[in-house]
């Protein structure tokens, strides 16, 4: 059953990633220029609410939905980490012209040239778990 919910959230985030135009092709390129308050808009709202959420998770003790606690464990500070992840990710939304989220709402809409992308960031992550143990972390 807690499938089926994911699967909704999962529908329900890709509807609104479409009809915000989040998974525009234009809009992003539109963003890389600084030529629209849109995507950043959408962004720093997204970061609004889950830097509220995980507050409110935080204080009020929040339990996930199997009932086991959360685990919000901080992460290593390191520059190298997050410099080169942060330039790999940008490299990669830039060319494809989508991040992860909205590759999927893509080929939902149809795109069927993004699946060479979607098939290119999986295979990036195995490449990554294969070198993760000789990377900076």
């Amino acid at each position: 059953m807690k499938y089926i919910t994911y699967v909704f959230i999962g529908f329900f985030f890709g509807i609104i990633m479409y009809k915000s135009e989040a998974a525009s092709w234009f809009r992003i390129y539109e963003m890389l220029e600084f030529g629209s308050f849109h995507m950043y808009g959408i962004i720093g709202s997204a970061l609004l609410i889950g830097v509220l959420g995980v507050q409110i998770i935080k204080r009020k003790n929040i339990k996930a939905m199997g009932g086991q606690e959360m685990q919000l464990n901080p992460k290593e500070m390191s520059i190298p980490r997050y410099l080169i992840g942060g330039i790999i990710f940008g490299l990669g939304w830039a060319l494809a012209g989508a991040c992860p989220g909205p590759m999927y709402v893509l080929a939902g809409s149809g795109y069927i040239s993004i699946l060479v992308v979607i098939a290119a960031a999986l295979f990036g992550t195995f490449v990554y778990g294969l070198l993760r143990h000789k990377l900076p972390h």
